[in-house]
């Protein structure tokens, strides 16, 4: 009786090991994906203008794939923060992150992170880029790219620019800028490019990089000037803004997107089905429109495209850092 008890307890045993590993619990098909609502998590404060195009996105997001999109802002740490929730994020496609390029592209260059965008990261789409305008205030007498260079070149270090932080895009902006002009001048540090605009339109300093975006009324005011642009091509924003390269810096290039990342190992079908959503929403005419009017270029790239713009982008960045003479933490 003990043996034939033993026998059973085997058999039992055994029919567990063999049962097909099909009937043992997994995640979800992609091909379900979304069944429940996908939260976005975006690196900076709400009323932003990179988080009013987190909004639209999830917006349109939800009216395609019929479950809510909800934007989550994560502030700090320049938007590293953020980064570091989503990769350490479940990979199904629940969690996405909605983010300018600096967390990605300038942030390695500048202190040593818990992540690696590289690896950590899966990119879906960049959804927009953001042009940079050279600006000078009113008070500064010149309208040209020209004549800014020739007014700062015979007043090496004597003339102040803005920057939104150290590291921050436009400083490497400018610091790239005075590198391939051959000037020099004195940066101004303020916590974020809102201030250091303001200081600027109020005439305390004489002139910065910043995102084209918003411009159009300080300019109509006369307040400042826009001098030229960062775009390969002039913008639908600004059409009267020159770019560099019309100025005479062919090939100078300040690479600033906003993207759609997931964590790494998401599921290829949902980060293609993402895609597919981004590049016909910029490819809507009234949605494209939204995001022109906001001076957000569209764009809309696939997954292979994206990741190339940031390794690209990477390199640059990191030699921005050496030029600005910035030690990585």
């Amino acid at each position: 009786m003990l043996c034939r008890t033993r026998l059973t307890r085997r058999a039992f045993v055994g029919s567990l090991i063999v049962l097909p590993l099909t009937h043992l619990p997994g995640p979800a098909p992609a091909a379900s994906w979304p069944n429940r609502p996908v939260r976005i998590i975006y690196p900076y404060a709400a009323g932003s203008p990179g988080d009013i195009l987190a909004r639209l996105f999830a917006q349109r997001f939800s009216d395609s794939l019929g479950q809510p999109f909800v934007v989550e802002n994560r502030a700090g740490a320049n938007g590293t923060l953020a980064v570091e929730a989503v990769v350490r994020a479940t990979s199904d496609g629940y969690t996405l992150l909605f983010s300018p390029s600096p967390p990605i592209t300038i942030s390695p260059a500048m202190a040593a992170l818990p992540y690696d965008p590289v690896k950590d990261l899966a990119p879906i789409s960049a959804v927009n880029t953001n042009t940079f305008a050279l600006i000078a205030n009113r008070k500064m007498p010149v309208e040209t790219v020209a004549e800014f260079v020739s007014y700062v070149r015979a007043r090496p270090n004597d003339v102040t620019y803005a920057e939104g932080g150290i590291g921050s895009t436009n400083h490497l902006a400018m610091a790239l800028f005075l590198h391939r002009a051959g000037l020099h001048m004195t940066n101004v540090s303020y916590k974020g490019s809102g201030p250091a605009l303001n200081d600027v339109i109020a005439g305390h300093v004489r002139t910065m990089f910043t995102p084209l975006a918003g411009l159009r009324p300080h300019t109509e005011s006369g307040a400042i000037r826009v001098l030229a642009i960062t775009g390969e091509q002039r913008s639908a924003y600004l059409p009267q803004a020159p770019t560099l390269g019309e100025t005479g810096y062919p090939g100078f290039r300040v690479p600033a997107w906003t993207g759609l990342l997931a964590p790494a190992a998401t599921p290829m079908p949902i980060v293609e089905r993402l895609a597919a959503e981004v590049a016909r929403a910029v490819k809507d005419t009234n949605f494209a429109e939204q995001l022109n009017r906001r001076g957000a270029e569209p764009l809309g790239t696939t997954p292979g495209e994206f990741r190339a713009m940031i390794s690209a982008d990477l390199g640059l960045w990191a030699d921005a850092v050496k030029i600005a003479g910035l030690q990585r933490r």
